[in-house]
């Protein structure tokens, strides 16, 4: 299953039903790799905040080349470096700089949400993070705005992806827990209502 190789959409943000900012994505391919940058600006019932991440994958897995975090003013305050060709991870926090050794693919948190859109309704998976292995449970089907989507649960973290069943595998709706509470993100600017929990459902049969 395969991405468009372009695409942009924006998502709004809500807690506990009350605006909480915008988010943009805007995704193109270059060279056998894809690039996806996305603009969070949070508002509203939260601390006016921008953050931009910037995710460089290969075109076909969606694995991380490279990752890059901050507000998209300056220099980003955290980066992660794949470097296939001479199996290290180089990991950059301000100014601090670390190696690893890469032995398996790894993505990092754009990468990832991506790449749920790309395994067709399967039941389990894993992926390695540079915190982790994260593992991934498909929960019941439910329809968001209309439209068929798979629900997938990623621990840790404890987030909910919705992701649209048909072609083109939007992603519909996000929740993460946060400090502040569950910030749900929905395709479109969507109003989600006062839900806080998890998704509720019965899956799909056929």
């Amino acid at each position: 299953m395969s991405l468009p190789s372009a695409e942009t959409f924006a998502m709004t943000l809500t807690l506990g039903g009350r605006y909480a900012g915008q988010q943009e994505w805007a995704i193109h391919s270059e060279r056998g790799t894809l690039t996806a940058r996305v603009q969070t600006e949070f508002g509203g019932v939260l601390p006016e905040v921008r953050r931009v991440q910037t995710s460089r994958m290969h075109a076909q897995t969606l694995t991380s080349l490279h990752y890059a975090e901050g507000d998209g003013y300056g220099r980003a305050n955290f980066e992660t470096g794949f470097d296939r060709k001479t199996g290290v991870v180089t990991l950059r926090q301000g100014r601090d700089e670390a190696q690893a050794p890469l032995t398996v693919d790894h993505h990092d948190p754009v990468s990832l949400l991506l790449w749920l859109r790309t395994l067709g309704g399967q039941d389990r998976a894993e992926a390695h993070l540079t915190g982790g292995r994260a593992l991934i449970q498909r929960l019941a089907d439910l329809e968001v705005d209309g439209h068929p989507a798979s629900v997938y649960f990623l621990r840790p973290g404890g987030a909910y992806v919705y992701v649209e069943q048909a072609a083109p595998y939007r992603l519909l709706r996000l929740i993460q827990p946060t400090d502040f509470g569950p910030i749900e993100a929905n395709l479109g600017g969507a109003a989600p209502g006062k839900r806080q929990g998890g998704p509720k459902g019965r899956r799909r049969v056929g």
